[in-house]
């Protein structure tokens, strides 16, 4: 969203820059707000899974949206602060994940790991999404695309059952300690 949502902007038919600037910070103020309500939710709730599929299918849906539109500015505007809303809001709750499933020195890694993962994918799919530009003469492509990602982070963190070791009763060791 970072890096393609100005061009989006002005393929909508925005020619000004400062016009760009300004509707751009648009979903970013949305997506402040929703993130501050989503992350209040998902803490009142102790929930992050559903949470998580909830704003990762907006997001999706707000990319799919945002395509189907782009003939409509304020539409397709609403679709694009519905998009940066969902994945803005998805991001901060899915670093809750890695401990749900390891532990220790075992979650720092997985974080690690995540964490290389996350930022060889910032640098590639900027990429991706120029080059599918480039090929078709749209951002239409990209965007369902990303929405597709979207869609299946929403769908893994549904099927994937994740257990909070914080509200977990501990075990019992054996034998038995007197």
């Amino acid at each position: 969203m970072g890096f393609w949502l100005p061009t989006i902007i002005a393929d909508l038919g925005v020619k000004s820059l400062i016009e760009i600037g300004m509707l751009t910070a648009i979903p970013y103020a949305v997506a402040t707000v929703g993130m501050v309500l989503v992350g209040r939710s998902s803490d009142r709730h102790r929930e992050r899974r559903w949470h998580f599929a909830v704003s990762a299918a907006c997001g999706g849906s707000g990319l799919v949206l945002s395509v189907q539109f782009s003939n409509y500015p304020v539409a397709a505007l609403a679709a694009l602060t519905l998009a940066t809303f969902g994945v803005m809001s998805a991001s901060p709750l899915f670093w809750s994940f890695p401990t749900a499933f390891l532990i220790g020195a075992a979650a720092a890694a997985g974080i690690a790991i995540i964490n290389s993962i996350a930022n060889l994918g910032g640098f590639v799919i900027p990429f991706a999404v120029g080059a599918i530009k480039d090929a078709t003469g749209s951002t239409a492509i990209g965007m369902y695309f990303l929405a597709a990602l979207l869609f299946a982070g929403a769908g893994l963190a549904v099927a994937v059952r994740l257990v909070d070791r914080q509200t977990t009763p501990p075990r019992k060791t054996f034998p038995p300690t007197i």
